[in-house]
């Protein structure tokens, strides 16, 4: 009999232990009620204690990722747009926020809804006071997205924590589409809009073209009067040297150098077939004849 108290007591030990301890997860927020209404929050992980007649509720606190699908908006000049975003969240665990995400939310498939309801209607009111062009452009200077969501993403994660308990870590745009009645439009433009700047690119470059033709010819120009003016440099220097050099033979000996240059007078109008026809009195003849001095 003693034996089967003694086990009764085990059973009754550990089923008190059961009902008065509980583990926290690193990936849990626990929450201990009493009679439904929450007492205690225990955010970090390890052993916690409660009354037997108490109860708990366990949330996750890791980073949840809603993914919707996309929804058209539109622009502040009347331009249609696809948005497809996302939003990374989690349950807050300041002093107070998990208790205020169980009252307010409770579970993930109601967060959600408030979030989308939270994003879209923010992204609604950002995107209503943008230009396309400030959107979705070639253009790197007319582009204001990066600006408009980091305003949002603000907007987005004051909301969401004051009035649900809900940290909102990223807002993000994932793709920005058209709808298919305003593609081809959009299309056209950009097409139309691709031809006239590879028409201002042609017309740059045939300038430039023309700028460095007009460079090159007149550096030929120069080059080809610089070489010809040296040329005749070159030529006058030697002509002179030349009549320096035969006034000074003409002055050592005047008869021969008389000679040397009838010779040389022969050797150019000479030829196999040349017939020449001379005075009687010809410088020219005297040598020919061997009639000379």
């Amino acid at each position: 009999m003693r034996r089967y108290r003694l086990l009764i007591c085990v059973a009754l030990a550990l089923l008190l232990l059961k009902l008065t301890l509980f583990a926290v997860d690193e990936t849990q927020i626990v929450i201990v009620t009493q009679f439904g209404k929450p007492i205690a929050t225990k955010t970090s992980a390890g052993l916690g204690v409660k009354w037997p007649w108490q109860g708990r509720i366990v949330l996750d606190k890791r980073l949840q990722l809603y993914d919707p699908q996309g929804s058209e908006f539109l622009t502040e000049d009347k331009k249609n747009l696809i948005v497809d975003s996302y939003v990374c969240w989690r349950v807050a665990r300041g002093p107070g926020e998990p208790l205020k995400f169980l009252q307010r939310i409770g579970d993930r498939i109601r967060a959600e809804r408030v979030l989308h309801d939270i994003v879209w209607g923010e992204l609604s009111a950002a995107l209503g006071h943008m230009l396309f062009d400030e959107i979705i452009s070639d253009d790197p200077s007319t582009l204001k997205a990066r600006e408009m969501m980091q305003s949002v993403v603000q907007r987005c994660q004051k909301r969401a924590r004051e009035l649900y308990g809900i940290e909102i870590v990223d807002v993000a745009i994932k793709r920005l589409n058209f709808p298919e009645q305003n593609k081809q439009s959009v299309f056209d433009r950009m097409r139309a809009e691709r031809d006239r700047m590879a028409r201002q690119y042609r017309a740059e470059g045939e300038r430039e073209a023309t700028r460095i033709k007009a460079e090159a010819d007149k550096e030929k120009t120069r080059i080809l009067a610089e070489a010809y003016r040296k040329a005749e440099e070159l030529r006058g220097e030697g002509d002179a040297q030349a009549t320096a050099t035969y006034a000074a033979a003409h002055q050592q000996d005047p008869s021969f150098y008389e000679f040397t240059r009838t010779l040389e007078a022969y050797k150019k109008f000479l030829g196999k077939d040349t017939t020449v026809v001379l005075s009687a009195d010809s410088e020219l003849l005297k040598h020919l004849t061997g009639s000379g001095g």
